[in-house]
């Protein structure tokens, strides 16, 4: 039976009420919880700031330099990467050329971007064209990829550029969101991606991502930036499809960052990746997991016959093995590069030419962009083409500049960042693309050639003192995983070696120190206010024993990039060395003040408090640096000769000893380790120890005396005569030596 009583009047709630409700309840009301969840946040200084630029006043000038904190949005906060020092006036002058670079490690200029491609191309510029301004900003970062260079390129529209250049595609497959990365998730759809980054722009989001990765449980595989052994376990298949999701995401990304130009009015070079493909073997190598058993015995076979027939220089039999292993298993990138090898060998350039192209794209470490990611760039640029965008082939380009068109080590010091005649080289490609775009001002006053790279060296402040301390970087490189598994190892770093002695030769001839100093303060003359020619010459002096003026190089630097923390740490670690610990603490507290992550600075710092006669705030400083880098040996030694001041030997006993196993070779630890025990009362342990370190180091005179002593307290009364003599012989002052020895021969047993 229906109701007849009437809907109260007050009880009927209209349609647009509802709606109404619904509105500020599940739309206006939750947005404004997330405002002011957002003001909070930035209000108690939670988070950071997600521009690559940042403005800044320096001296009476407005500036735009890097935002250090720029990284923390695509790597976790452990293995976060730094732009590398940038300074550019906030309001373009009249009549400056403003070129912003594009790219990761290898546009960067890595190992030392103070003599990259960028720092040739404007040294180029600037001598073909001396009435005109130019200004090459470095937008590149070490281990960025496509992802990161998208916003990076959106900012760059907004800083007045006149032209881009692009030189990217090495760090697809293992950067951030690549298919074999250790940065977080691998391969995920680009509309993810994005939209994690976009969340990240907000302090909400980088709370709440802070908070995923804490309750997930999701840290990185190392506690600290560790190169490129991080990816020793993340190897990917040749055929591996996650590559696929990467490519399609590398396309995306480089429309998007050629749009951002495009909509900027910005004329753009987009260049190909040019790598070492000669004299770089595969990082890694798989073999097909799923082949038949008979099938693999055959693979087997032809390897070896392959192997022997090589042995014995018999190229073409050698080629024709490992192309029937080929027809069996074609992706094994190791049998690429050993079948391109044999074919270079046999005079067969072409078709070695393609194989060593194989053998980098099969590779399962895949630190160098491969013929895919050339390809879509080609593709690209032809599709795009006209006066907003041109093609740079340095591919093609670097190859035609190699041996049989392959190149290898005479443009590159490993895999893919260039030495310096390789980064001279680029940076001429580019100087001759970019003068097409020059205005009619530049040009009219041109020189008549282009500088030599002898030239450009001598304006970069670039001497055999800086060249001497690259290769020893790049020899200590190499001399870890994973080069240490390339077949190309030992070849390396025997042409290494023999770079580095040509230097030592060289920079001991007479005047060549004097020579050295004239091209820095030439240099300095042209352009005071280079921060990186200071720093060439800071390096120099330091390395001629000038300590003084090497520190004053650096307070200048500190004063053209102050918002940099690289000066204020080797200020302060020459103020160390100076003895002027109170000094060096100051310029210390500012480095890690500006960079709380800079281990060294922390270990700085632990050094002074130890010399200073504060072990304990000394181990305080270590435990910071050690936090940051487990892996360095160095720490564990300085704690444990803190705890040894502080009279907690087993404690000191545990930390050398863990120096030792991360460093076998560490001699110094060894030693203190042998003190610790002494001191402990194991003289059985101590003298094992000691015995090392003598071996090791036979001219140390210290760790003779302290064999003996360990020899007289376990009873080999002659064992001790003859370290306590080895020890006046390397050093006939020691009484210590010469007490010990008398005693010695009073205890020795009458005959």
């Amino acid at each position: 039976m229906k109701s007849n009583v009437a809907t109260s009047p007050a009880l009927r709630i209209s349609s647009a009420k509802r709606w109404a409700f619904v509105l500020v309840g599940f739309v206006l009301l939750p947005a404004l919880l997330l405002v002011l969840a957002e003001g909070c946040l930035r209000w108690a200084g939670y988070g950071y700031p997600t521009n690559f630029f940042r403005r800044l006043r320096v001296g009476t000038n407005e500036v735009y330099v890097e935002n250090d904190k720029f990284g923390l949005r695509f790597f976790p906060p452990e293995l976060a990467r730094s732009p590398a020092p940038v300074v550019m006036e906030a309001e373009k002058p009249a009549g400056m050329f403003r070129i912003f670079l594009l790219g990761e490690s290898a546009a960067l200029g890595d190992p030392r971007p103070a003599y990259g491609a960028a720092r040739y191309l404007q040294e180029l510029l600037r001598a073909r064209y001396p009435t005109g301004r130019f200004e090459v900003i470095c937008g590149a970062v070490t281990a960025i990829d496509s992802h990161v260079l998208v916003p990076i390129a959106r900012e760059c529209a907004r800083r007045e550029g006149d032209l881009w250049i692009v030189y990217m595609g090495n760090n697809e497959m293992i950067g951030p969101f690549g298919a074999t990365t250790v940065f977080g998730s691998r391969s995920p759809p680009l509309s993810l991606v994005r939209f994690n980054l976009a969340l990240q722009q907000g302090r909400l989001g980088q709370w709440l991502t802070s908070m995923e990765r804490k309750f997930a449980g999701r840290t990185p595989e190392r506690s600290s930036w560790g190169g490129m052994e991080m990816f020793l376990g993340s190897q990917v298949a040749p055929r591996d499809p996650r590559k696929d999701a990467v490519y399609r995401n590398f396309k995306q990304n480089l429309d998007d960052i050629l749009a951002a130009g495009r909509r900027a009015g910005v004329p753009i070079l987009l260049s190909t990746v040019a790598v070492n493909l000669k004299d770089c073997a595969p990082f890694a190598s798989q073999i097909a997991s799923n082949l038949p058993a008979a099938d693999r015995a055959m693979y087997d076979a032809a390897q070896r016959a392959a192997t022997q027939a090589e042995a014995q220089g018999n190229y073409a039999e050698a080629s024709a093995q490992y192309e029937r292993a080929a027809g069996i298993d074609p992706c094994s990138a190791d049998l690429q590069y050993q079948w391109a090898a044999c074919l270079l060998e046999n005079t067969n350039p072409a078709p070695a030419r393609e194989h060593f192209r194989q053998a980098r794209d099969f590779d399962a470490l895949p630190f160098r962009a491969d013929s895919r990611i050339n390809q879509i760039i080609g593709e690209t640029a032809t599709k795009q083409a006209g006066p907003g965008l041109v093609l740079s082939d340095a591919a093609g380009l670097l190859a035609g500049d190699s041996p049989a068109g392959i190149p290898g080590k005479e443009l590159f010091y490993e895999h893919v960042h260039l030495n310096f005649y390789g980064n001279y080289r680029l940076a001429r490609l580019w100087a001759e693309q970019v003068a097409r775009q020059l205005p009619s001002a530049f040009t009219n006053s041109a020189a008549a050639g282009w500088a030599t790279q002898e030239s450009c060296e001598r304006r970069l402040g670039l001497t055999d003192w800086n060249r001497l301390s690259v290769y020893e970087d790049m020899f200590n490189r190499l001399s870890q995983p994973p080069f240490t598994a390339q077949a190309t190892h030992k070849a390396q770093l025997a042409a290494l070696q023999e770079e580095i002695q040509k230097l030592r030769q060289r920079m001991v001839e007479s005047g060549a120190a004097v020579q050295a100093r004239n091209v820095y303060e030439e240099a300095l003359r042209a352009v005071p206010e280079d921060h990186r020619l200071h720093e060439n010459y800071a390096e120099f002096l330091e390395m001629t024993g000038d300590l003084q003026r090497a520190l004053a190089e650096w307070q200048q630097v500190s004063g053209l990039i102050p918002q940099h923390h690289v000066a204020y740490f080797q200020a302060g670690r020459l103020l160390r060395r100076l003895g002027r610990l109170p000094e060096a603490t100051h310029w210390l507290e500012k480095a890690v003040g500006l960079r709380p992550d800079l281990a060294e600075g922390w270990l700085e710092l632990g050094n002074i408090h130890a010399l200073q006669g504060e072990p304990a705030q000394a181990l305080a400083d270590y435990a910071r640096e050690r936090k940051l880098t487990p892996q360095d040996y160095r720490v564990y030694y300085h704690s444990g000769k803190a705890l040894s001041k502080l009279r907690r030997g087993p404690e000191a006993i545990q930390e050398f000893e863990q120096a030792l196993k991360l460093r076998p070779g560490y001699w110094e630890a060894r030693y203190a380790l042998g003190e610790e025990l002494a001191f402990g009362n194991h003289p059985a342990e101590a003298r094992r120890e000691f015995a090392n370190v003598v071996r090791q180091k036979p001219d140390y005179a210290l760790a003779h005396l302290n064999l003996g002593v360990a020899l007289i307290q376990l009873g080999d009364v002659d064992g001790a005569i003859r370290q306590f003599e080895e020890t006046q012989r390397i050093e006939p002052t020691n009484q210590m030596a010469l007490m010990y020895l008398e005693k010695a021969h009073q205890a020795r047993p009458q005959k």
